[in-house]
């Protein structure tokens, strides 16, 4: 980390211990003193350890906003933009592990305005992924019988939940599950 810039160093150090001891078992001192910083350096980049909560997810959300961008206006078919998209978001949850699992357990301990904000960002991510799934009911590529919200919301309960199960220790690399995840969708939207 020691080449890290400032915040970067705050926000590993902020991430590696609320993965490890939870964000409310967690003092400012803690942090700074793992980043190798002041409390007054942190504070000159964060207000909070709430701003360091919401960025440890808000940068993971981001770049995967910006990956599902690029997928969706590709000009593959439907069914292959969707099972990248849908592989791409388990890889990317994996690959950011610590992240999304802190996101995960402590965003209630977000101030309410930074928790709706965080909820926004999620939910454009998932109207743009539910898109594609009506792109391919509307082309009849996909069966129409189930609703669109739905199969995303179903899907990404399911990613969401990776938090509870995986392990990078375990037995099935990060694209191995993602590409066992993205035929799942696929097979649950095939006619």
């Amino acid at each position: 980390m020691s080449n890290a810039t400032v915040p970067e160093r705050l926000i590993g150090a902020a991430t590696e211990l609320f993965a490890a001891k939870g964000f409310d078992r967690v003092a400012v001192q803690e942090i700074v003193d793992r980043a190798g910083v002041t409390k007054g350096a942190m504070y000159h980049y964060f207000d909070s350890k709430d701003d360091l909560l919401h960025e440890i997810y808000g940068s993971v959300l981001r770049m995967q906003t910006a990956r599902l961008e690029e997928i969706a206006a590709g000009p593959e078919p439907v069914a292959e933009r969707l099972h990248a998209a849908a592989a791409d978001v388990i890889v990317t949850s994996i690959d950011n592990f610590d992240q999304a699992k802190v996101y995960f357990r402590s965003a209630d301990h977000l101030a309410e305005d930074k928790r709706l904000a965080m909820r926004a960002e999620r939910r454009n991510y998932h109207e743009r992924f539910r898109a594609m799934v009506e792109e391919g009911q509307a082309a009849g590529v996909f069966r129409a019988d189930v609703p669109a919200d739905l199969t995303v919301h179903y899907y990404f309960g399911s990613v969401h939940h990776l938090a509870t199960w995986y392990s990078p220790d375990g037995p099935l690399p990060a694209k191995e599950v993602g590409r066992h995840y993205a035929d799942l969708l696929l097979a649950s939207l095939r006619l």
